[in-house]
């Protein structure tokens, strides 16, 4: 983790961890909040500062402590529970090369190619093992899994006796099927006549401010703004450092709304309809317009820590049709505050965004 946020403060400052420890110690500030404080006026914000303020003041327990005692205290106040681990990492050998990774509140298991499977003693009277599945819904001993690491999918276990082979059989799937490399992506195949072109607006409405916490760290962000992304340069735009693309039209994040206008090409293919443009980001099945939110720290870039998803490819195809004609044009009406009251992020969906037709 530390080499991880060395790397996006070298990125996002142009200067090394060593070189920015040098300036923390001829500033010559005793406490962690006054280097928080110069260190968000020099542009250092998030992980980066976070890592500086370890640096400095020392890092927590949980990123200093060995696994044993992580996992011992994990179990500590649920000794009951500490079997059920011992009988998963026990049949972990029968499934082939596998790292366990402890952390602060749960146990990781990664496979060759990725995380497949978490232990997290959820309660005192239950532990869960947490299940990368990606197309395996909800259904028998198989539980939603919300916040448990990787995992999509979890099955309580309330002792070792629980481990029997129908779990023991779930665990091998989510093993395999995240051992397994990825599909190989397919060849590019050549766009299909244009059909027209669309206009399309973005109305966001309910910023949720300047600052937020939107992390489980508790890390904050300030004089946070919302951006369309492209990589067209006839806008005003910011640069975001280490991404290709720009923030384009920033707004501040405490705006009464915001809006966007943009230009979309149109294409029919023989599966439906494909968007282009330099507005439109994602693979033909996932064409979408994006949202950047980030902080500005008033040196010409956006240091991106969230994004918004807006898929074209969810628009009722009639909507598109009607968008097309003369004088129309596409509106998305999105709502930028999420229900925890942080930025929106991800694939947004209903009712958070809303697609209509209007004159133009």
């Amino acid at each position: 983790m530390r080499d991880w946020a060395a790397r996006l403060l070298l990125a996002r400052t142009g200067t090394d961890a060593q070189a920015w420890n040098r300036r923390v110690a001829d500033s010559g500030l005793a406490d962690e909040q006054a280097l928080r404080s110069w260190l968000a006026g020099q542009g250092v914000t998030g992980y980066s500062q976070a890592l500086l303020v370890w640096e400095r003041f020392g890092y927590p327990d949980f990123l200093t402590a060995g696994a044993d005692e992580l996992i011992d205290a994990q179990y500590a106040d649920r000794p009951r529970l500490r079997p059920v681990l011992d009988a998963v990492l026990a049949a972990l050998p029968a499934l082939g090369p596998v790292t366990v990774q402890a952390r602060k509140t749960l146990v990781s298991l990664v496979g060759p190619r990725r995380t497949f499977a978490v232990v997290q003693a959820t309660t005192k009277n239950r532990a869960d093992l947490g299940l990368r599945l990606d197309n395996e819904k909800p259904g028998g001993r198989l539980l939603a899994a919300r916040d448990i690491g990787a995992a999509n999918l979890r099955i309580p276990l309330t002792g070792p006796g629980d481990l029997d082979e129908e779990v023991l059989g779930w665990l091998r799937r989510a093993y395999e099927e995240n051992a397994a490399p990825p599909p190989p992506r397919r060849a590019a195949r050549r766009p299909a006549p244009a059909l027209g072109l669309l206009t399309v607006v973005i109305e966001g409405y309910d910023l949720p401010g300047r600052s937020c916490n939107p992390g489980p760290d508790g890390i904050g962000y300030r004089n946070v703004h919302v951006a369309l992304g492209g990589k067209s340069k006839d806008r005003p735009a910011l640069v975001v450092p280490g991404k290709p693309g720009l923030a384009i039209e920033p707004v501040p994040g405490d705006a009464e709304s915001a809006r966007w206008e943009v230009p979309v090409t149109v294409r029919r293919g023989p599966d439906g309809f494909d968007f282009t443009g330099p507005f439109v980001g994602g693979a033909r099945d996932d064409r979408s317009l994006g949202l950047a939110w980030g902080e500005v720290p008033g040196d010409g870039t956006l240091r991106l820590f969230r994004g918004a998803k807006l898929r074209l490819v969810d628009v009722d195809p009639a909507l598109i049709e009607a968008a097309l004609r003369p004088g129309h044009r596409l509106v998305a009406r999105i709502r930028l505050t999420d229900p925890r009251g942080n930025p929106v992020c991800a694939r947004v969906h209903p009712p958070a965004l809303t697609w209509s037709v209007q004159p133009g």
